[in-house]
């Protein structure tokens, strides 16, 4: 089973929210950090306050990522503080089974004795 890391910007207020609907797709691996979004720029010239977003990164699984992504973007489209962007990138590789077996939510990988 092949892994995508999974990367969403959303709004700092709507970050649990995200995450916790991310991890109900298997999503054993999550890290968030604050982030800004591309109109940062432009509000400044402005003399606008920017709102806070959130950078989510997760390890999903590839069959996972699809339904995913398609779920996200249906909760984008509610706008407001539920806009965001997101987007998934294949890894190719993963060092250890255990880890493997972590990141992928497969409970049949074992420490090996």
């Amino acid at each position: 089973m092949k892994l995508e890391m999974l990367f969403a910007i959303v709004h700092n207020s709507k970050a649990a929210y995200y995450s916790s609907l991310i991890q109900s797709h298997q999503a054993n691996f999550q890290f968030t950090v604050p982030a800004k979004g591309t109109t940062h720029l432009i509000l400044n010239y402005l003399g606008l306050a920017d709102r806070p977003k959130s950078l989510l990164m997760s390890v999903v699984r590839s069959d996972q990522a699809g339904n995913l992504i398609s779920l996200l973007d249906d909760t984008f489209r509610k706008g407001g503080d539920y806009k965001g962007v997101a987007f998934t990138v294949r890894l190719t590789s993963t060092i250890g089974t255990l880890a493997y077996g972590f990141l992928s939510n497969d409970k049949r990988v074992k420490e090996e004795a």
